[in-house]
């Protein structure tokens, strides 16, 4: 097997690692009456959504203030505290940093983001441990697809777990050619949750070192999720680094939901005053069912927040 293409290291901290329809089934005995009614939903085929629903779009529900007390700075990395694995936190890490009060354990809810480099899954075991949500990789510029995204996002669907694909943008492909690809691969029925554009330079990357300025990245991402969110009904969620956020989007996209990756801090200690809605929190978390390295993520709300979230958006 080949090496996964390893993520840039954007926050001084170690990286992660690089990220049909179903038959009509009935709901497993003893799922929660949330699962059981998105389930039923899915099979049912209410996918789609009309022009109105995605002019709504995602409202970030992310603090945008600096929590208190908050001190530390990601500029200076003496303030990152690394602890011995597995780590103080809900779950296992192999190379655990110490967020002080502001610790992701401080939200409830939590999910994982996988690729193919993570093997098999034992789906039952990560919603064991807690597991609410999962974000799966999908499609790669317009010509490359994860091939096991089929089979775990069907793992996933029975095991009860939220879930929805990701797309990893190419710079050197247009973005209407990649929507494309992305809308030929991924079914609707596979995009439970709002699907994911995952915007990051590819430091590893060995056919694109194109970098856009920042007018052409913006206006290439407006046209991919404009065109991916009209046919699947669900304006997509933003997944970002520190580098490219601050290089790239910071101050655009308002209205949209943002998935920041932080693995040295809170994130209003690393996007000072940016609404978020997801936290990848770390890349070398231990999770039950899964084999090696799994990023780790925090939603921003509360458990009641959550259902209403999923309530509202997923499906």
């Amino acid at each position: 097997m080949n090496k996964p293409r390893p993520r840039p290291r954007t926050d001084r901290t170690p990286a992660a690692q690089t990220r049909r329809s179903p038959p009509q089934s009935k709901p497993r005995p003893g799922a929660s009456p949330l699962v059981a009614a998105l389930l039923v939903m899915a099979a049912l085929g209410l996918a789609g959504c009309n022009s109105s629903s995605l002019t709504e779009g995602l409202e970030p529900i992310g603090g945008g203030k600096r929590p208190a007390n908050a001190t530390r700075s990601v500029s200076d990395p003496s303030s990152v505290k690394k602890l011995p694995p597995p780590g103080n936190g809900r779950y296992g890490d192999r190379k655990p940093v110490d967020f002080g009060k502001h610790h992701p354990d401080r939200y409830p809810v939590h999910g994982i983001d996988v690729s193919k480099w993570q093997g098999e899954i034992d789906w039952n075991e990560v919603r064991k441990a807690g597991i609410a949500f999962v974000f799966m990789k999908a499609t790669e510029g317009g010509d490359h697809t994860d091939d096991r995204y089929d089979s775990y996002w069907r793992g996933a669907r029975a095991a009860g777990i939220a879930h929805a694909p990701y797309h990893f943008y190419y710079f050197c492909r247009p973005a209407r050619e990649q929507a494309e690809w992305f809308i030929a691969n991924v079914p609707r029925a596979s995009v439970q949750m709002p699907p994911v554009l995952d915007v990051e330079w590819n430091h590893a990357s060995r056919t694109c070192t194109s970098r856009p300025d920042p007018e052409t990245v913006r206006s290439e991402m407006k046209i991919w999720m404009d065109i991916v969110g009209r046919h699947y009904g669900k304006r997509p969620i933003i997944y970002t680094p520190v580098d490219f956020h601050r290089e790239n989007l910071d101050g655009h996209f308002k209205g949209y939901q943002f998935w920041l990756r932080s693995v040295a801090a809170h994130p209003q200690d690393i996007y000072p005053d940016h609404p978020w809605t997801l936290w990848q929190y770390t890349g070398t978390g231990i999770m039950p069912g899964i084999k090696g390295d799994t990023d780790i993520n925090a939603f921003a709300g509360s458990k009641e927040e959550w259902r209403k979230w999923l309530w509202k958006y997923g499906r």
